[in-house]
């Protein structure tokens, strides 16, 4: 099993839905979950929040935190799984930020990325150095949130 079936498996077996948030992934997290047949049974949706703006609009991530210390911080990260599980009335939160590259954003360079998992334990956030480009980064973005959300969520068994 790939680790969006093992996440949407162990969602299913809590009866737990989740949401996610992206920014870097650009709607990848989402798309590799509706891969999976039967994600609908818990998949509640996903807001692409590629702007720093939307971040705090769509996810309420708190604007003085975005103007701060810009949007690739793991404390955005965790406040965009928060904000996704609220808003769209998920148990688990997903979220992705960070940069993919090819130039540094927010003083941060091509390969830093955090991910979150909010669950109704708790939020976890990873902060990574990735290397590889564009895509590459991208790539490796889902696998760790997937991977985050299944180890939080539980593996079934």
């Amino acid at each position: 099993m790939s680790v969006a079936s093992d996440l949407l498996a162990a969602l299913g077996a809590r009866g737990w839905t989740v949401a996610v948030a992206e920014s870097l992934t650009g709607g990848l997290v989402c798309s590799t979950l509706v891969a999976v047949p039967g994600a609908s049974a818990v998949l509640r949706g996903a807001v692409v929040a590629y702007a720093t703006d939307l971040k705090s609009t769509l996810l309420g991530v708190d604007a003085a935190l975005l103007a701060s210390r810009g949007a690739v911080d793991p404390d955005v990260a965790r406040a965009m799984a928060l904000g996704v599980r609220e808003r769209l009335g998920a148990d688990v939160g997903l979220a992705t930020t960070g940069v993919a590259g090819p130039e540094p954003q927010d003083g941060q360079p091509p390969g830093t990325v955090h991910v979150a998992v909010s669950t109704p334990a708790g939020t976890q956030v990873r902060s990574l150095h990735l290397a590889g480009g564009r895509a590459q980064v991208r790539s490796l973005s889902v696998d760790a949130v997937l991977a985050l959300g299944a180890d939080a969520v539980g593996r079934p068994g």
